[in-house]
């Protein structure tokens, strides 16, 4: 890959939910190469700063596109020397890292900042009585759910009940700890515990699930036709009835309405389909959080878009690879049993189990990079490339599952 040499944007959002696993916000995750580790933004200025808060903050959510604020996290020198950016007090949540020291310079610039207005949260916290002060002035508290057992988390969750906070519980991992904090009295979680799903044995991949898989398989052959296409689509009153929706909707301007699913596969091309049937078999299940089909249409887009400017071969393998590494979570079983359960290609099954090949070596970098796990990100990764593909991804996922509601 070739690595640009100017300094580039690295930037990722991790999501924070409500308790019904809503998304009301994100945190932002950035870093600035060849620049402090911790850098806001490239540029302070306001319109630099609203189009990148615009561009990791603006969703699809059923159908209507809302924003949601941002966590961004600041350091001593952005805190004190006043080096933050102007924006929209309403959109950013400034997190105040755990490695800043209290003192009397840095009360100072908590308490202007809180005076103008501004909602303040601090980060990766443990209780002390020292930062009681620094309490008052915050809205919201994070707490760092590994660093204590059940006994310890309980007991900071009583030392803090005392002030006017929102508890917001970061490094979720598991079903099991999300439901201990819900009953703790947390109201905001963060962490990947929505690729950890609940386990229950013996289940199996629904009709509807394996039909939809199994037209995907059907797709990536290069011998697909309309006519034996529309006959796997057929079998499926549900997804038959989904595709002439989309095809008639307002986003492709049709000048006579689609009758056949033939004509709505010619129309769309196969490219189309095949990433309409993947969006149907992911939000089949209503019971599910919006957020998890974002986030893996984002991840799936940005493998491809990244193995087209590579030149692999067979682009919509590298999509189908990015949907597929949580599509168990989806489906509420295990990853190794859906891929012994779903009909694709052993380079996509191996990319998603093992991280094996080109297609899942591009995996690994857009999980480490959509985490905002920079250190695990090669040397010679092309951020631009990387850049550019997540803000692409991003807005080519909040208009498809706009469209999927039109």
């Amino acid at each position: 890959m070739d690595q640009s040499t100017t300094p580039t944007i690295l930037m990722a959002r991790q999501p924070i939910y409500d308790r019904n696993q809503k998304v009301v916000a994100y945190e932002l995750l950035y870093r600035s190469e060849g620049e402090e580790e911790h850098a806001l933004f490239a540029s302070g200025s306001e319109a630099t700063s609203e189009v990148l808060l615009n561009a990791y903050t603006s969703i699809s959510e059923g159908g209507t596109v809302k924003q949601v604020p941002a966590f961004v996290n600041i350091n001593k020198d952005l805190l004190i020397n006043s080096r933050l950016p102007e924006v929209s007090k309403k959109q950013v949540v400034f997190e105040i890292l755990e490695d800043i020291e209290p003192g009397p310079e840095v009360l100072e610039a908590v308490q202007r900042l809180h005076k103008d207005g501004y909602r303040l949260a601090l980060d990766d916290f443990t209780y002390h009585e020292k930062f009681d002060p620094y309490i008052e002035l915050c809205q919201i508290v994070k707490v760092d759910v590994t660093l204590f057992n059940s006994s310890e988390l309980k007991q900071q969750v009583q030392k803090l009940n005392k002030f006017r906070v929102t508890l917001l519980a970061e490094k979720i991992e598991t079903v099991d700890k999300l439901t201990e904090c819900v009953e703790l009295g947390f109201r905001l979680f963060q962490g990947h515990f929505l690729s950890k799903p609940e386990i229950v044995k013996g289940k199996k991949v629904q009709s509807s699930h394996i039909a939809l898989l199994q037209l995907i398989q059907e797709l990536q052959k290069p011998n697909a036709t309309p006519e034996k296409l529309e006959k796997m689509i057929l079998r499926d009153p549900a997804l038959t009835f989904k595709l002439l929706r989309i095809v008639n909707s307002a986003c492709y301007h049709l000048v006579r309405k689609v009758e056949s699913i033939a004509q709505a596969i010619v129309l769309l091309g196969l490219e189309q389909v095949k990433k309409w049937a993947t969006l149907i078999a992911m939000t089949s299940n209503q019971d599910k959080p919006e957020e998890l089909t974002r986030i893996l249409l984002i991840r799936g887009r940005m493998c491809e878009v990244i193995a087209d400017h590579d030149k692999f071969p067979n682009s919509s393998s590298f999509f189908m690879a990015g949907v597929l590494s949580g599509l168990h979570a989806m489906l509420d079983i295990d990853r190794a049993e859906m891929l012994e359960q779903v009909p694709l290609g052993d380079d996509i099954k191996d990319a998603v189990a093992m991280g094996a090949g080109p297609i899942g070596e591009v995996l690994r970098n857009v999980v480490n990079y959509e985490n905002g796990d920079w250190d695990l990100l090669p040397s010679d990764l092309n951020g631009n490339l990387y850049d550019k593909a997540y803000r692409h991804s991003i807005e080519w996922t909040r208009e498809t599952m706009q469209n999927m509601y039109e």
